[in-house]
């Protein structure tokens, strides 16, 4: 398995590589607006830098937004660009391949012992997952994180997300690994770098607290003393991030033109989320109101998650993973394509997937319609926002189809574990299990 992973980065480096060693494509995918945004493109970071080797603040006009950390990291190894971004690529999918297979044997383990104490129905045998079956899982994960045409693109345009893709793999990797101050620290840091990514910390939590075989409940004061514990952990390595960011800068400036530019949107640049055509078009008094509403989506999710999935923490870090990606302010497909890598963790959920031949047309088709309907738009002058507009709402309805299609699926598992698979009714005849 060592040897095909291997064979996996060194087919993943080789595609980046060459793409690279084309300055006109690259130039091309680094200018898309799918794939970088206001606060992740390159271009931006070279300016930010300009701007610091001149002696003046980055921050001190509208064109930087990236994290004090990100510019002085790059001022060191600028001529290093395009071989930091790859080893960011590799760490990524490193650290999922092996989150994701520390993750299925501890979930093996559970599913032997829940099947051997009867708490599963009598009749599930099908939908219990093999050693057989689970082998593949880490390698296709690694696989689809490497290979993915939006990872790839990521990296070609050297798009600052797929440095924090990286930090997100490692908070995963810490948490499965059950290490809660490194799981902390990687949180911190992801925190500092999108602010959105904060809705981690609850499902974080509850698999550390499962890992230590804490009762999840609110009523439990263990619960409670390890919860505050994490909390403080997590609060203190942020705080110690953004000191460290002033002693760097000898300024706050920082904070609006990072956090501030991240919830105010100020920036109505095209990309492939819900914000930039609402906005553009909404009268100016009304603004902070739907701005308000619009951020909400991210973080409104969190709670009644944590209630319906705090015990299955890690389906409940993918489905937060996969919602940051739709409903943040400035998205990218290099935010999509680290959900999507996760999605062969969940392959035994297929049987009871409903729509997904129609979600794979839909993502697809707007995927290749993108840059159709830009050029359309700008270039050729025939269409108009529009248009794009459109191709971005289907996207992102695919998305969402997509992952509440997973989360039917996961829970109507869950309910045939224990309920038995062939289920009757009182009269003895077949029932049937209808969502309301």
């Amino acid at each position: 398995m060592a040897a095909s992973l291997v064979l996996v980065l060194v087919a993943g480096v080789t595609v980046r590589a060459v793409l690279f060693r084309c300055p006109l494509l690259a130039e091309f995918i680094s200018e898309r607006v799918e794939v970088v945004s206001p606060l992740t493109a390159w271009k931006r970071v070279v300016e930010g830098l300009a701007l610091l080797d001149l002696g003046v603040s980055p921050y001190s006009g509208n064109v930087f937004h990236e994290t004090p950390f990100m510019i002085y990291i790059f001022h060191f190894l600028i001529d290093y660009a395009e071989f930091v971004f790859m080893t960011m690529d590799v760490l990524t999918a490193v650290a999922l391949y092996m989150a994701v297979q520390d993750f299925n044997r501890i979930t093996f383990l559970k599913q032997r012992f829940d099947y051997e104490s009867k708490k599963y129905g009598t009749d599930v045998i099908d939908l219990i997952r093999t050693p057989k079956e689970m082998c593949h899982i880490p390698l296709k994960v690694a696989l689809f994180y490497m290979l993915n045409p939006f990872t790839v693109l990521t990296c070609v345009a050297k798009s600052t997300c797929a440095i924090n893709n990286a930090i997100i793999a490692a908070f995963m990797l810490a948490t499965v690994k059950g290490s809660a101050f490194l799981s902390a620290i990687f949180l911190a840091l992801s925190t500092y770098q999108s602010l959105y990514t904060i809705t981690l910390f609850a499902p974080g939590l509850l698999y550390l607290a499962q890992k230590h075989y804490l009762f999840v409940s609110l009523k439990c004061p263990a619960f409670w003393a390890y919860s505050v514990k994490y909390a403080m952990m997590f609060l203190g390595c942020l705080l110690v991030t953004t000191c460290l960011s002033f002693f760097l800068l000898s300024s706050w400036d920082f904070i609006p033109s990072v956090y501030g530019f991240t919830l105010s949107v100020p920036d109505l640049t095209p990309n492939i989320g819900l914000f930039w055509y609402f906005f553009a078009e909404m009268f100016e008094h009304f603004r902070l109101f739907f701005l308000f509403v619009f951020q909400i989506n991210v973080f409104f999710y969190t709670l009644p998650l944590s209630l319906k999935l705090r015990d299955h923490p890690m389906f409940f870090m993918f489905i937060q993973i996969a919602i940051i990606a739709i409903f943040k302010s400035y998205p990218t497909v290099g935010d999509v394509a680290m959900y999507m890598a996760l999605l062969p963790m969940w392959s035994h959920l297929y049987r009871f997937l409903r729509n997904i031949f129609v979600v794979t047309c839909i993502l697809i088709t707007t995927s290749f319609l993108f840059p159709v309907l830009w050029h359309l738009w700008i270039y050729a002058g025939s269409a108009n926002s529009n248009f794009y507009y459109a191709i971005t709402l289907a996207f992102n309805v695919g998305q969402i189809l997509l992952v509440s299609d997973y989360f039917y699926a996961y829970l109507r598992r869950e309910y045939h574990l224990v309920k038995g698979l062939h289920l009757k009714n009182k009269a003895g005849r077949d029932a049937h299990i209808i969502l309301k």
